[in-house]
């Protein structure tokens, strides 16, 4: 479990910009994937990332002050296209079925609100509910 505004316990002076090494692994997996297999391998690529993206995102989400219901539906929202994906239930390309594209749509609009929050906006000043403001002592 995450604890904290800065995780564990450790400053980001210690461990800078730890969202990086998952993301290019990532990256480099679905690359990987959608050549050998196609969707189906590079959803379970994106499955096994998962949560090390959780974890990632709740820190950050600490730092910014917001509930954590708001990452559980977005990643529950993620875990289910991919599971779908898996199992053959997306549709095509051309002809998603309506079921993925009700998932995906607000998936893909609540992501880009998230990127926003989390990615370019400065933690809360000042110390919140999960702990004291990590920038404070600079």
């Amino acid at each position: 479990m995450v604890v904290g505004r800065d995780g564990l316990g450790l400053s980001s002076k210690q461990f800078p910009r730890p969202h990086r090494p998952p993301a290019i692994l990532e990256i480099f997996g679905h690359l990987i994937a959608e050549t050998v297999q196609g969707d189906r391998l590079s959803a379970i690529v994106d499955l096994a990332f998962t949560y090390p993206e959780f974890a990632i995102a709740v820190k950050r989400a600490h730092d910014r002050n917001l509930p954590l219901w708001i990452l559980v539906v977005f990643f529950g929202g993620g875990a289910m296209l991919d599971l779908l994906t898996v199992l053959e239930l997306t549709g095509t390309k051309e002809q998603p079925s309506p079921f993925s594209l009700l998932i995906a749509v607000p998936f893909t609009m609540l992501g880009l609100a998230l990127l926003v929050e989390l990615g370019f906006r400065r933690g809360t000043i000042g110390p919140n509910q999960y702990g004291p403001d990590p920038l404070a002592s600079r």
